[in-house]
């Protein structure tokens, strides 16, 4: 059934639609009702059921005969370390956790902070807080201490897990000294702690601390716990926020029934296979799209931790995907730019048996055309830009690879999911004709497994997603849909520019830039100016190995710009840089740069990859 089909089954009844779709799980108490709208915009998903979500990613697979299945593959490059758990093994461990959280006191809608680096111990303590109903939130491993107490305060979890540290190519991350600081700063104490010691830096815990493996030998197993749909599963907050955060509250039943959808309709991978999605579980994606997802569809997922180029060069992914016979890979587009910018021909690639390697996914930013370009020629297979946010879990706009692949436009996420409905509004709140530039915003209510409010504050929650356009959700990002339906997201909001009156897209600017054959990556940001009121400037990285006349290239590019856009674009200003700085999810820091550059403070962002990159450009962008 085609992407179409399915579409128009959701619009004629949504409600049955997803009804249909709940008959993969796995309930305690099968729903009869989809959805629950009586305090809209608060909606509910599948309100009269219930079930236990590590029930349905562990225990039924084994249940079922598929025991000795590998779930878990962990590959560590960083440490020389590999583990594969199957779903027995992994099913017994995360029992035995919920048992040590158990004998701790934790119960159903306790929560717990985990503070991991990536980890088989990540995973295995989430599936145990979702074992006993528990609400996890997982916080993104060697974050500042300050936004960790914040998330302490904000979720007030009885027990924090952590580790003694993480790795990072080339230096040891040690975690302890964070989280001492971190619960100085915290107003709120949790009860206990429990601590991971890893060999490359062993901890010096407290007397009240609890040690991971000493406790889990002395562990019994506990069984699953049953739980309302509509009770939360996680808190994720959004990163970078600052003051009182943003806690993204994910329910359970909606959740389990649209990861499990996407994993045959939008990723084509079925029982048994094994996805790849290189990110953290400290984001979105590695929550959905790591641990539960893969693991609900009875599926292999690969946990990495590392880097894509530094750990120990730039063919590791490649060497994950023939190792462990990946069918669908899942990472952002900078990890390729990362890759293209070491391995421009594609050597490495070579190197590794890719034959079952059938669909490579890229989201977390737009995926410009060049690099969609690359990874296509590179690869041979299909190369699928999808989009989605914290917010809502699970892809809003894809190419489904299990429904039958559309026609791909270089640019476009490809059209809008089952579920989403999704709408390009004016600053009136009018509908913007085909391949003009708006808001992207979606038809409330929106699908199972979005967000139902920020923890403890739903106040926040309609003043920051729902009130700008009533009835519909804002997704602080901008774009259009063309003649046949394709959405094209150009960038967030705030990265459209105002060029002497003219609306224009930095995003646009940037793809003809990273179009360059000596460009591996670049940035176009928006930046004061007395005449015009904002003109573009443009930050480029060049190709390992590339040798170019710096002002021949920024020629080059300017006139491209010229050509493409029109003199309208007033791109004259290109600078050439060794990198760009970036948070650890990828993401490019336009905003903090665009700061420096108009001359206004710009605190170093919590999330930033690293400090240095954005220092050694604040000189360069003070010369504007």
């Amino acid at each position: 059934m085609s992407l179409a089909d399915v579409t128009a089954h959701w619009q004629n009844d949504p409600e049955g639609f997803w009804l249909r779709a709940a008959e993969a799980i796995d309930w305690t108490r099968v729903p009869e009702r989809a959805l629950d709208d009586s305090r809209a915009p608060f909606y509910r998903w599948f309100p009269d059921g219930e079930l236990n979500i590590a029930y349905n990613a562990l225990d039924r697979h084994v249940d079922a005969g598929r025991g000795e299945q590998a779930a878990l593959h962990y590959d560590s490059p960083v440490t020389g370390t590999k583990r594969s758990y199957t779903y027995r093994e992994l099913r017994d461990e995360v029992a035995r956790f919920a048992g040590v959280l158990t004998g701790l006191g934790v119960g159903k809608g306790d929560r717990v902070v985990i503070y991991l680096p990536m980890i088989p111990e990540a995973a295995i303590a989430m599936l145990a807080c979702a074992r006993l109903g528990a609400v996890h939130s997982v916080v993104f491993g060697g974050f500042a201490p300050k936004e960790l107490a914040i998330r302490i305060d904000d979720a007030r979890p009885a027990v924090i897990v952590s580790a003694s540290c993480g790795i990072e190519p080339g230096r040891v991350v040690e975690y302890l000294p964070l989280l001492d600081q971190a619960m100085e700063l915290a107003t709120h104490q949790p009860a206990h702690r429990i601590i991971l010691q890893r060999p490359q830096a062993v901890a010096r815990q407290t007397r009240s601390d609890v040690d991971w493996t000493a406790a889990m030998a002395d562990a019994q197993p506990v069984p699953c716990v049953p739980v309302a749909a509509t009770d939360p599963l996680y808190i994720l907050y959004t990163s970078g926020t600052t003051g009182k955060p943003k806690g993204v509250v994910r329910d359970t039943g909606g959740y389990a029934v649209a990861l499990r959808w996407t994993m045959g309709a939008v990723y084509g991978i079925e029982p048994g296979e094994t996805m790849f999605t290189a990110s953290d579980v400290g984001w979105v994606v590695g929550h959905s799209y790591i641990v539960y997802a893969p693991l609900l569809a009875g599926a292999t997922t690969v946990l990495y931790e590392g880097k894509p180029v530094k750990t120990p060069d730039a063919g590791q992914f490649w060497r994950v995907v023939s190792e462990y016979g990946v069918r669908s890979m899942f990472t952002a587009p900078t990890a390729f730019r990362a890759i293209k910018k070491e391995d421009p021909d594609g050597t490495l690639a070579r190197q590794y048996d890719l034959s079952g390697l059938r669909h490579l996914f890229l989201a977390g930013e737009r995926l410009d055309p060049e690099t969609y370009r690359w990874a296509t020629e590179l690869l041979g297979i299909p190369v699928i830009d999808n989009w989605w946010q914290t917010e809502t879990g699970w892809p809003i706009v894809a190419n489904p690879a299990g429904l039958g692949l559309l026609p791909i436009k270089a640019g476009s996420s490809t059209r809008p999911l089952p579920g989403w409905d999704v709408r390009v509004l004016d600053g009136s709140g009018n509908p913007v004709e085909s391949g003009v530039d708006g808001a992207i915003v979606i038809k409330l209510p929106m699908a199972p497994g979005a967000l139902t409010t920020l923890w403890g504050d739903d106040e926040q929650f309609v003043a920051s997603y729902l009130s700008a356009y009533p009835g519909y959700y804002l997704t602080g990002d901008g774009g259009y849909l063309d003649e046949d339906g394709y959405l094209f997201i150009m960038g967030r909001t705030d990265d459209i520019i105002n060029v002497a009156g003219h609306r224009l897209s930095t995003g646009g600017m940037e793809e003809i830039l990273a179009a360059h054959p000596a460009v591996a990556e670049c940035a176009v940001i928006g930046v004061a100016d007395p005449v015009k009121g904002q003109v573009p400037r443009g930050l480029v990285v060049l190709k390992s190995g590339v040798d170019t006349d710096p002002a021949v290239l920024r020629a080059e590019l300017v006139a491209s710009v010229r050509e493409q856009i029109g003199a309208v674009a007033a791109l004259k200003e290109i600078d050439i840089v060794p990198a760009l700085p970036k948070t650890r999810s990828g993401k490019i820091l336009r905003k903090s740069m665009r700061l420096i550059a108009d001359g206004r403070p710009a605190n170093v962002p919590s999330t930033i990859e690293d400090p240095a990159v954005l220092e050694a450009l604040r000189p360069v962008l003070r010369n504007s």
